[in-house]
């Protein structure tokens, strides 16, 4: 719960309860109930998504708006392996998926910035052949 999970079913389960609390997800997700994550903690780093601004082992980072909002739509759904296409559609807001490495381009810029070891990242990891997932 700690990690961001905002429900849990405890085995063994009916299958009406599992239907109903999936039924009530879905309403919250539909409704934007989803609080907008303002700041969030890690190994040392903290990234304060208002300002834009990381701190790593007390030394500050500045991030760029799109660098901010890549990572927050990654910790939002931290675990969760996200394609590129989604991630051009709902940080960068492209409604037809157009040929580009933008998405590989900031990863990369964002690991610079956050990774001990960018070329071995264990934060945004990648997927291959699905996109990549925040795992912290």
């Amino acid at each position: 719960m700690r990690a961001g999970g905002d429900d849990y079913l405890t085995k063994p389960f009916e299958t009406p309860e599992l239907q109903a609390r999936i039924e009530a997800l879905l309403r919250r997700a539909a409704t934007g109930v989803r609080a907008e994550l303002k700041s969030y903690d890690f190994d040392g780093i903290h990234v304060d998504f208002t300002t834009g601004q990381v701190t790593k082992n007390g030394k500050s980072i500045t991030l760029g708006e799109r660098e901010c909002r890549l990572l927050r739509y990654l910790v939002e759904r931290r675990g969760i392996v996200l394609s590129r296409d989604e991630l051009l559609q709902e940080v960068w807001g492209y409604k037809s998926i157009p040929l580009t490495r933008t998405v590989d381009v900031h990863i990369a810029w964002l690991r610079q910035k956050i990774e001990e070891d960018p070329k071995n990242p264990q934060y945004i990891v990648t997927v291959h052949g699905q996109g990549y997932r925040f795992s912290r």
